[in-house]
């Protein structure tokens, strides 16, 4: 066993590395839950280097971002008294320090994909360890699986170790082959919890600054604020600036700053002096920043979603998980007790979801699949999961991959298929890469500029971006430019001309966007819509694509793009541009109209306006447009409403073989039953009562038509020789008559073959109600007594008799009776 490396201080997880030692040394799999702050990714990998089972192989960390893996790289490097890039490495897509020598390597998640998927057998390394594997990246999930995979085929001598803060440890333990779960309680102190409920109404980097501030004033320490997004910590640093003490640090941390500033966040605070630092979900788990004793919480995370039905991913702003809620306020306790500031009611704390949704779940599979059949899985049931990648994203993604050439008709990988697989990149951009020779590093650097946020700036326009980030003399910057020199092949061909918006409509041919009405308002090729503020240069081109778009599905918003032109649409997707006639129905007008139309999916290019052909086609978008406004705008009228409540009771007392003549119903069915009788006309106001009252009875059989009458009447014979109407419109049939008309009538009224009693509302001479009954006979024996008192002194001249069974029915007054 190992075990001989020692520490000049202690943390929580030296308590179980005899244990875990233990375990990795006659077994290949391990779990390790740990909390934050425990050490675990800095003292595991360096206890595992001396694991005889090792021998000279390498011990690979995963990490979920580049900010810890460097970060964790740095800390074991000065452990050991070593460089970074010695027996410590890092590598990542920007800045790698690897040599000979290196023997512990940390990587991001991705990063593993793509060794793994180069070299299955995983040639010279010992063990694998999945650090924060509780944020279920998409990576992480993929690497797991395919490192189980090459161990059960390739490599049963491989150590698997999965490391998490906050996990279900049994799951992973089951899906790493019953493997022994060691956990460490780690160590924090108490964290007060106090509650500042956010006003929805109000701005989120207002009320934020204002909890800082109230911080500052209460506590002693630093401060770690949890925001969800690049631009509110940049408007809340904005406004902590105008009124923060000098002697306040104040520090920004997010992926897209450069690594001095990344480290400036993570740094103590100078002696004498507090800091604040604004931060991103980047914080939650994998990254110690010195001093802090207060945490502000706004409760919010910004997550990639994936909506298959639109192709497209967008950033969402959503309500932390309280796994991550949880792990935010620990950061308060880390070195002594501290507080934490939650910008929500206490209540609420129950309502959020326990974990955040896996990446698997919700996001494009575009670059999994892709990856699985380079791994040679067209199937994902082939490998082991801790949740499979849903069949329906997994079909959108391979058909995306067929658009793009990368897969054939049979899944398989095509020859661009490995060109574009060969690129660390998702799919779309890979293949803008690949596809336009003599553009190449053109559109290796608008890639680098899409998947690295904030590189050349926060301008929407990406041309702008461009111009930034080519004049940026940054450390990162120059890594950036030499890894889109990288990602580009050599470029033979003679370099051709072209513009930002032509590459990125490569890799984004449905985010294609049209101008419409307003300035700012764009419909998308894929249909849906989206806006950029009016103030941008960009909401003035009449056409942009989008490379990323935040909010909701129904208000989008463009975060970043480029203008292209009509002619080059015209050019580019000149075979999927489609002409011909439309007919489409008019709401305002509630009419139809046709045009002669070139379109790109959902963009109109062009329209000319045509006569609307009377057909079968026109009949049916008729019919669909009504009903779309309500299937009240028809022409009904009394009668034939009373008609269709008679059958609806009819169906609601005898069964489905009567018509389902609901609103619900028809609009669904439309198609069906009144589209045939539209034929020839063109608008709403066209349609006459008749034409509704033959298109609706025609759904009634001939047998039933002539039953209706008999089981449904429309009129009550009453005794007094009027014919009173019923009402069907209720749940029960209704007879509003006045009661002197029922004198004589023994029987209570009914219908349907006297299975259904009429419910009878009894009028004075006036019309006004005197009582209800189902059971008339009953009346007549009990309440009549007091009704016929009441009504003899109100309405002295109509007849009121003691024995009603035995008078004469009337609907006039005793002297008219009496003429």
């Amino acid at each position: 066993m190992g075990m001989s490396m020692t520490f000049d201080t202690a943390l929580p997880i030296d308590d179980v590395l005899p244990t875990l030692d233990a375990a990795l040394a006659h077994q290949s799999n391990a779990v390790l839950v740990a909390p934050p702050g425990a050490g675990k990714t800095t003292r595991v990998p360096l206890v595992l280097l001396d694991a005889p089972w090792r021998r000279d192989g390498r011990i690979i960390v995963l990490e979920p971002r580049r900010l810890a893996a460097r970060g964790a790289a740095t800390r074991m490097a000065q452990t050991l008294g070593v460089n970074l890039g010695d027996l410590v490495g890092l590598r990542v897509r920007l800045g790698s320090r690897i040599s000979a020598r290196t023997r512990i390597e940390v990587v991001t998640e991705g990063v593993f994909t793509r060794m793994i998927l180069d070299d299955p057998a995983l040639e010279g390394i010992a063990a694998v360890l999945f650090d924060e594997f509780h944020e279920r990246s998409l990576d992480a999930d993929l690497g797991l699986a395919l490192a189980l995979e090459a161990q059960a085929a390739l490599r049963p001598d491989l150590r698997i170790l999965v490391m998490s803060a906050t996990l279900d440890g049994a799951r992973v333990a089951k899906l790493l082959g019953d493997a022994p779960v060691i956990e460490s309680q780690g160590r924090s102190f108490p964290v007060e919890t106090r509650h500042l409920p956010r006003d929805p109404r109000g701005r989120l980097e207002d009320q934020v600054a204002d909890a800082v501030m109230l911080a500052l004033r209460e506590e002693t320490g630093s401060i770690l604020v949890f925001l969800p997004g690049q631009a509110e910590i940049r408007r809340v640093h904005d406004r902590l600036a105008e009124r923060i003490d000098p002697a306040v640090t104040l520090a920004d941390l997010h992926g897209g700053l450069d690594p001095r500033d990344q480290d400036l966040a993570v740094r103590p605070a100078e002696p004498g002096r507090r800091k604040v630092v604004l931060a991103t979900s980047i914080a939650e788990t994998s990254l110690t920043i010195e001093g802090v004793r207060v945490v502000v919480d706004a409760g919010l995370s910004r997550v990639p979603v994936y909506e298959p039905s639109a192709g497209l991913t967008r950033l969402a702003t959503v309500k932390v998980s309280r796994a991550a809620a949880d792990q935010r306020r620990g950061r308060a306790g880390r070195t002594e007790p501290g507080v934490c500031y939650r910008l929500w009611e206490e209540a609420a704390t129950g309502s959020l979801e326990p974990f955040a949704k896996p990446e698997i779940l919700s996001s494009d599979l575009s670059g999994l699949a892709l990856d699985l059949a380079g791994w040679g899985a067209a199937d994902p049931a082939q490998l082991s999961w801790l949740d499979p990648p849903p069949a329906s994203a997994m079909a959108e993604a391979k058909g995306l991959l067929r658009a793009l050439g990368a897969l054939d008709q049979n899944d398989r990988l095509t020859e661009g298929g490995q060109t574009i697989r060969a690129l660390p990149l998702p799919p779309r951009l890979a293949a803008m890469i690949v596809a336009v020779p003599g553009q190449r590093s053109l559109a290796a650097e608008l890639a680098v500029l899409v998947v690295e946020r904030g590189l050349g700036g926060s301008e929407i326009d990406i041309a702008l971006r461009l111009t930034n980030f080519r004049r940026d003399r940054s450390r990162r910057a120059e890594d950036a430019r030499q890894l889109a020199r990288r990602w580009a092949p050599t470029e033979n061909e003679a370099p051709t001309t072209s513009s930002p918006g032509v590459l990125l409509a490569r890799a984004y041919p449905d985010r294609i966007a049209q101008a419409r009405g307003k300035s700012g308002s764009f419909r998308l090729a894929n249909g849906r819509g989206a806006n950029l503020d009016p103030v941008e240069a960009l909401a003035r081109e009449p056409y942009v694509v989008a490379a990323e778009l935040t909010g909701s599905a129904a208000s989008a918003r463009i975060q970043l793009a480029a203008a292209i032109s009509r002619e080059d649409i015209e050019e580019m997707f000149a075979d999927r541009i489609t002409a011909g006639e439309e007919i489409s129905f008019d709401r305002n007008s509630a009419s139809l109209r046709a045009r002669f139309v070139r379109r790109l999916d959902a963009l109109v290019l062009d329209e000319q306006p045509r006569s609307v052909p009377l057909g079968d086609e026109a009949a049916k978008t008729l019919a669909e447009g009504i009903i779309s406004l309500g299937i009240e705008r028809l022409p009904w009228n009394k009668s034939l409403g009373q008609w269709r409540e008679r059958v609806m009771f009819l169906r609601r007392a005898e069964g489905d073989e009567w018509p389902d003549l609901s609103d619900q119903n028809l609009a669904e069915t439309a198609f069906g039953w009144l589209a045939p009788f539209l034929i020839g006309k063109t608008a709403l106001a066209q349609i006459s009562e008749g034409d509704l009252d033959t298109a609706l009875k025609a759904l009634l059989p001939y047998n039933l038509s002539r039953r209706l009458e008999a089981e449904a009447p429309t009129h009550f014979p009453a005794p007094s020789g009027s014919r009173v109407p019923i009402d069907y419109g209720g749940d029960e049939p209704v007879l509003s008559i006045r009661v002197q008309e029922l004198f004589g009538l023994g029987e209570h009224p009914a219908i349907a073959a006297g299975r259904v009693p009429l419910v009878l509302e009894l009028l004075s001479p006036a019309h006004r109600p005197v009582q209800v009954t189902r059971d008339l006979p009953g009346f007549w024996r009990g309440s009549w007594n007091s009704v016929r008192a009441e009504m003899r002194g109100r309405y002295p001249k109509h007849p009121w008799p003691e024995d009603p069974l035995n008078a004469p029915a009337t609907n006039r007054t005793k002297r008219r009776m009496e003429m």
